[in-house]
């Protein structure tokens, strides 16, 4: 799995549409918050980023419920139980923020995500993460709290980010067409 270069022209794409709907549109001027969530829309741009988690198997882990039992099975400490637990919080928000309409249609089904709050899960997991506050994790730290308290506004901010990107792409601005196709 390639991960983009910093200066690629997508992941430039995220950070302007980001920092432009933070901060013009939300009134958010919290550079750490925005540069993460920049960050995550350009890392779950590879489905292998979006399904990292693997279950005993080897299996690609699908639904939060899934991911929350493989986290609540790990040892109380370490990067493995952190990470899990932000990946869970990521999960959530970019579906919550980018593709909402993915989980109502997803409640009406029969998985067993249907009975889980992804902005309760979300929320949750971004706290468990964030309380890992030793070296390398104490900046990082700070976000995630951030993230967990205002995980519902971070949502609505990606949902602006979603329809600014796609209000570009009906303008058919050549560049981002250009790299959408």
């Amino acid at each position: 799995m390639a991960v983009l270069h910093p200066t690629h022209p997508l992941r430039r794409l995220f950070a302007g549409l980001t920092e432009q709907t933070f901060i013009t549109e939300l009134g958010i001027g919290d550079p750490p918050l925005i540069d993460y969530l920049a960050e995550m829309l350009a890392r779950f741009l590879h489905v292998d980023q979006l399904y990292r988690l693997r279950d005993a198997r080897g299996r690609r882990l699908h639904e939060v419920g899934e991911m929350l039992l493989q986290a609540e099975g790990l040892p109380a400490g370490g990067r493995t139980a952190r990470e899990v637990y932000r990946h869970i919080g990521d999960f959530t928000l970019f579906w919550t923020g980018i593709f909402p309409e993915h989980l109502e249609r997803q409640r009406t089904g029969w998985e067993r995500d249907c009975f889980v709050d992804y902005c309760v899960q979300g929320k949750r997991c971004y706290y468990l993460a964030s309380t890992y506050v030793e070296e390398p994790y104490e900046e990082e730290s700070a976000v995630l709290r951030r993230l967990s308290d205002d995980f519902e506004l971070c949502a609505f901010g990606l949902r602006q980010v979603r329809r600014e990107w796609e209000q570009a792409q009906s303008q058919q601005l050549p560049e981002l067409r250009r790299l959408i196709h």
